[in-house]
């Protein structure tokens, strides 16, 4: 007898009952008249509707509601008809009124379900995956795509009133001052968001003031009755709405920086969907607003300047260029005027970087206050201004360069002490000295570096003599620059002679000299203030002590006695703090004594109360270095500097020597010089000695050393050596 497996048994309908009841999900079944005959419990869950409240009815008579697509019943049976199927997202309500966005799948039922034309729904509530997919795909898409904060915050009310058709949403920002700005309400009248604009937030400022205010939602069901809204209920009279839900966007620290709204037509609370959209949309609302003030952040870091709020040479730049396009496209002349503060860093050294701050922000104020409507400003660097006039010719431009120099030349209060700032105005115009920003930014910068060495706290318009000349310097910078690279410089050594015995050395100061391959020798005078300006004076400096350590090694190892050597040092070079141990390290490389080098340095050094020029000069004097004073009496140096700091040698100035033989006033001086620095225990060294006059007034004075051309003039090494071999007697040691 054949063996037949086992059937499963039919499903009894109590059974399938109660899986289709178990469901999440609505299932519907009609009939051929498309009216209702089953509805599963997850039915009755989701819209609140019982069996006896829907079956004998039509779908559509039950869910739809006053946003649903009317056009819903018509697609609904032509894609049954095209496809035999339906799967689509709509808008359907439930027993109380309450929105729900379904998924809805609609398939043809078979004939048992009374007849062909049946069919069986089944509807997935998905309104917190729209929520939440869609406002959050949509939202960080837009951010992606660097919309703009207005637009995007558009598109969260919108995306948040196609969820929920019965409100209106509305987004206000809440700037640093507390004031509300409108961001988007693109349900609302345009005129309500330009009257709400710069609103205080307040205790009784509305639902959105006084949300931002109290940092915590506010519900107001009838805006026709509620206090909060006596001030601005006239504005929305018109409006329609009738009720508002406002609850504050908030930063990462919790602080309120806008409002998310909800409108109603109606006296009413929000319900369950409302609560659950604006959980999702707060967040949303604040990492776009946060992001958005971080961009302006960066852009105001980028383009602006931090301490007066200026814009910067990058934003001017761009600005600028597209100004002068338009003043060539009209036919019109423009004027750049650039600004340099006179004396400004005295201020940050003596005063203080506060108050030199200060000083910068009242001049940006003055500068800002004469602007016109087309005219452009920017600081460029410390205490460098721009401005760029439109329509303007040179007549005008001077005239204004006048007037701001006397703007801002009135005095200003600064940390209690009263200053008078003053300025030097370059002018370049446009398009006779340049048609870019850089060609007039370059041209004005000479005009008002001329307008500084000509007089300062005074105006000078660019002109071609002046171009030349700054090419001229442009390309001695870079000769200078490529001279250093190449060790191309050399040294002169000018004898220093004992005054009791003018043939007996007392040390060598070592001179830069530069033999340029086309033009000759250059003076230093020329070339050494370019290095000063062009920042290579240090690698000047180093490699003068450098070379005149190793010179003096050479001669010393060849039996020529040379007692010292003199070595000028920038002043800015004392700005670096490893300066003292560069100086130590030179020395060592040559085998050398702190002895055999003399220091000299300017009244400018000795004055500098820069604690790392303090540590410098501390430094060399705890290595033994002894320090000259150079051009003594030409600066504004103070006696107690001389009691103060380590220095052991006053450099006479020739301006004195020159005139010992002619005028009484400098040979008082003088015997003051020589009386203090005998007190002092301190060398004099007059410079610039020329005529036996000169010498023998010295010598009577006991002006013990004496430089100069009566003795010889700056010499190279091998020179110096026929030198030393032609004096009588030896060289002292």
């Amino acid at each position: 007898m054949p063996i037949h497996p086992p059937q499963p048994a039919p499903l009894a309908d109590a059974q399938l009952r109660r899986a289709l009841d178990a469901s999440d999900n609505a299932i519907v079944l009609t009939n051929s008249a498309k009216r209702v005959v089953y509805v599963n419990e997850g039915f009755t869950r989701m819209f609140g509707y019982g069996p006896d409240e829907v079956l004998g009815r039509r779908l559509n008579e039950v869910l739809l509601g006053p946003h649903s697509d009317r056009d819903l019943i018509d697609s609904i049976r032509a894609n049954v008809e095209a496809h035999g199927h339906l799967h689509g997202d709509t808008l359907l309500y439930g027993k109380s009124g309450q929105p729900r966005w379904a998924s809805l799948v609609i398939n043809p039922a078979g004939d048992d379900a009374d007849g062909p034309g049946g069919s069986i729904s089944i509807l997935t509530d998905i309104t917190l995956t729209k929520m939440h997919e869609v406002l959050q795909t949509r939202v960080l898409e837009g951010m992606v795509k660097e919309l703009p904060l207005p637009e995007l915050m558009a598109l969260v009310c919108r995306e948040v009133e196609r969820i929920a058709p019965e409100v209106t949403a509305t987004i206000l920002a809440v700037d640093a001052q507390g004031l509300l700005r409108p961001l988007a309400a693109p349900g609302l009248p345009a005129a309500i968001s330009r009257a709400l604009d710069g609103v205080p937030m307040g205790p009784r400022a509305g639902s959105c003031g006084t949300a931002a205010f109290r940092n915590e939602p506010v519900v107001v069901t009838d805006i026709a009755s509620d206090p909060l809204w006596d001030d601005y209920r006239a504005l929305f009279v018109d409006s329609g709405m009738r009720a508002c839900w406002s609850s504050p966007i908030r930063d990462h620290r919790g602080q309120p920086i806008g409002t998310f709204a909800f409108y109603y037509r109606e006296p009413r609370m929000p319900d369950a969907l409302h609560r659950r959209l604006v959980d999702v949309c707060l967040h949303l609302c604040a990492v776009a607003i946060e992001r958005d003030s971080t961009h302006q952040r960066i852009h105001q870091l980028a383009f602006f300047d931090v301490l007066t709020g200026l814009p910067n040479r990058a934003l001017f730049r761009s600005s600028a260029q597209r100004a002068l396009v338009e003043l060539h496209r009209e036919g019109r002349p423009g004027a750049l005027l650039f600004l340099d503060l006179d004396r400004f860093k005295q201020v940050n050294e003596m005063q203080g970087h506060a108050a030199g701050d200060a000083l910068l922000c009242e001049v940006a104020k003055r500068l800002t206050q004469g602007l016109r409507a087309r005219d452009l400003i920017a600081r460029l660097s410390s205490d460098e201004f721009v401005l760029l006039l439109s329509e303007c010719s040179t007549e005008q431009a001077v005239q204004r360069a006048h007037r701001v120099l006397h703007a801002i030349a009135q005095p200003l209060n600064i940390l209690g002490q009263t200053h008078v700032p003053h300025a030097s105005i370059g002018i370049a115009m446009f398009p006779s000295d340049g048609d870019t920003i850089d060609t007039l930014l370059r041209h004005a910068d000479q005009a008002m570096h001329q307008a500084k060495s000509d007089h300062r706290h005074s105006l000078q318009l660019f002109s071609a003599e002046m171009n030349r000349r700054a090419q001229e310097r442009a390309a001695l910078e870079r000769a200078l620059q490529q001279a250093l690279s190449d060790r191309s410089l050399t040294l002169h050594y000018q004898p220093q002679v004992l005054s009791s015995a003018p043939g007996t050395l007392h040390g060598v100061e070592a001179l830069a000299r530069w033999n340029h391959p086309q033009w000759g020798m250059v003076p230093p005078s020329q070339f050494i203030p370019v290095a000063e300006d062009a920042g290579l004076i240090h690698e000047l400096t180093l490699w003068l002590l450098d070379e005149a350590s190793r010179q003096l090694a050479a001669w010393r190892a060849a039996g020529h006695d040379v007692p010292c050597v003199a070595v000028n040092l920038s002043g800015r070079s004392f700005h670096r703090p490893e300066f003292a141990q560069q100086i130590g390290d030179a020395l060592q490389r040559h085998g050398l004594r702190a002895s055999d080098v003399l220091l000299e340095i300017t009244e400018s050094v000795m004055m500098d109360a820069r604690p790392v020029t303090l540590q410098n000069i501390e430094a060399l004097h705890h290595q033994g270095f002894k320090l000259s004073l150079d051009d003594f009496g030409t600066g504004y140096s103070s006696l107690s500097y001389l009691h103060r700091l380590p220095i052991s040698e006053l450099k006479l100035d020739m301006a004195f020597v020159q005139d010992l033989t002619t005028s009484a006033t400098a040979r008082a001086l003088t015997v003051s010089v020589l009386s203090i620095a005998h007190s002092l225990g301190m060398v004099v060294v007059a410079e610039g000695v020329e005529t036996t006059g000169q010498q023998q007034w010295l010598q009577a004075h006991g002006c013990p050393v004496m430089q100069g051309y009566l003795f010889g003039k700056p010499l190279p090494p091998d020179e110096i050596e026929a030198w030393l071999c032609a004096q009588a007697p030896r060289p002292y040691r």
